[in-house]
């Protein structure tokens, strides 16, 4: 029987290895099956080579929340600059935002790490989201900043609760993206931004 050869890793590529998995994890299972067990079994390392690369479970998670927060807002900083050239919606930014901290697990991830006492675990994706707004030259702007305030607060709270709380009310499970496409339309528009003529 031929022997399996593990390829070696420089140990950037272990650490992205690591990220992509734990990303997995995350997405399939929540937030508290990223281990550094369950990550190490998953790539085919052990937990010594995770533990030297993290440092702990937190560590890990930390890191992950910084690799999702850049992954995020390089996507909304692409999709915002297609917006600016006539090509898009802010229902994309939108769907974006609400989608990373949902579907993505970004909402369930900071949550858990808050719950678990890893109190600066909101760092890394306020660092990022800081970085967007700069990048995007938008900081002078105190509507620009308010509208990614909201939108960013209204997405956490949607993956939170939000199909509860629709039901609850009554209101489509879309409601909150709606709402929220609706102020930020109505945002770029006090601020002299000309939308494609399909916006709300």
């Amino acid at each position: 029987m031929e022997k399996l050869v593990r390829k070696r890793l420089s140990p950037q590529e272990s650490r992205v290895a690591a990220l992509n998995a734990a990303r997995g994890l995350l997405i399939e299972a929540g937030p508290q099956a990223v281990t550094l067990k369950a990550v190490a079994a998953r790539i085919g390392r052990t937990h010594a080579n995770l533990l030297h690369h993290f440092g702990s479970a937190a560590g890990l998670q930390k890191d992950l929340a910084r690799h999702l927060a850049q992954t995020i807002c390089t996507n909304i900083r692409d999709t915002v600059i297609a917006n600016r050239s006539g090509i898009g919606s802010p229902r994309d930014v939108v769907d974006l935002t609400f989608d990373a901290f949902d579907k993505e697990g970004a909402g369930a991830l900071a949550s858990w790490m808050l719950l678990t006492g890893n109190e600066d675990a909101l760092d890394p994706i306020v660092d990022a989201l800081h970085d967007l707004v700069v990048e995007l030259d938008e900081f002078g702007s105190d509507a620009q900043r308010s509208n990614t305030l909201a939108l960013t607060l209204m997405a956490l709270g949607d993956a939170l609760m939000g199909g509860p709380l629709s039901q609850a009310l009554d209101l489509p499970r879309h409601a909150a993206r709606d709402r929220a496409e609706r102020l930020l339309v109505e945002g770029l528009q006090a601020a002299g931004v000309t939308l494609p003529p399909n916006c709300p």
